[in-house]
């Protein structure tokens, strides 16, 4: 039996069990890939993370959801940071740390009680299907895939209640993760609402996804929509599900940045 370093991250928060939490094993290189899966699987959470030694960036993180490896995804990734310098495995160089997985190498910086990544590119392709509750829907992926659109309203979007098996096989025609919808904020607090459904993953409702925000971000980028928000905005996602999570946004021309703070609600040891 082996035992190693594990922590249970809550993400895009600062108050515990407010945000999105991911499970975080440190020294997990002896570990193969079925074990890292059926961890996974074990601790009941959309995504479980292993960090281990790097050749090329501060370190590797290799990220699971319940049933498939993920190249990146986004809450994982800023949880496993938080973890990461909270052990002291890494320290910032200047601010700024880089991690290694499947989709490269992602550059984030720490910034006081924060930390943001840089996305990777995201591809985006048109959707020939219709949803009856988002507009002009986008394919953008940026490792995890999401179909994008717009609710009518904040209202609209808080009030959606979709067929998950119609999502699940709508979602698994487009070959997608799931589906992210997004509405103007009317809450004076935030600048967007955000709902991510991935229930062909066994993820009826993802919390706070950081992936299907920047796929937000990146469709107001398309689709010549990023002044109607700025360039700068946070958004909120989580309210139906108990939630609340804040994610800071910045488009740049050639970059999309997102983040937030994140706190450690289990620190512990797993055997294995």
């Amino acid at each position: 039996m082996t035992t190693l370093p594990f922590k249970q991250v809550d993400a895009f928060t600062a108050r515990p069990f407010m945000g999105n939490p991911v499970a975080v094993v440190l020294g997990g290189e002896d570990l193969d890939t079925a074990t890292m899966q059926r961890i996974t699987r074990w601790t009941n959470l959309s995504e479980a993370t292993f960090v281990l030694p790097s050749k090329v960036a501060d370190y590797r993180l290799r990220i699971f959801s319940p049933t498939i490896e993920l190249p990146f995804a986004g809450h994982p990734t800023l949880g496993s940071a938080h973890a990461v310098v909270e052990a002291g495995l890494a320290r910032p160089k200047d601010g700024t740390l880089r991690q290694e997985c499947g989709a490269g190498i992602v550059e984030l910086n720490v910034v006081e009680n924060a930390i943001l990544m840089k996305a990777p590119a995201v591809k985006i392709a048109d959707v020939r299907g219709k949803l009856p509750f988002a507009r002009k829907l986008l394919r953008l992926s940026v490792g995890p895939t999401w179909i994008t659109g717009e609710a009518e309203s904040a209202a609209a979007l808080a009030e959606l209640k979709p067929d998950m098996a119609a999502l699940a096989q709508f979602s698994i025609d487009h070959e997608a993760t799931g589906v992210t919808v997004f509405a103007k904020s009317d809450d004076g607090e935030s600048a967007i609402h955000v709902r991510s459904f991935a229930p062909a993953h066994n993820i009826p409702e993802d919390p706070v996804c950081g992936s299907g925000n920047i796929c937000v971000a990146a469709y107001l980028k398309a689709t010549n929509q990023v002044e109607r928000f700025g360039s700068r905005y946070v958004a909120r996602q989580g309210m139906q599900l108990g939630r609340d999570g804040r994610v800071s946004v910045r488009v740049e021309p050639d970059a999309i940045w997102i983040g937030g703070p994140s706190v450690t609600c289990v620190d512990g040891t797993i055997r294995i």
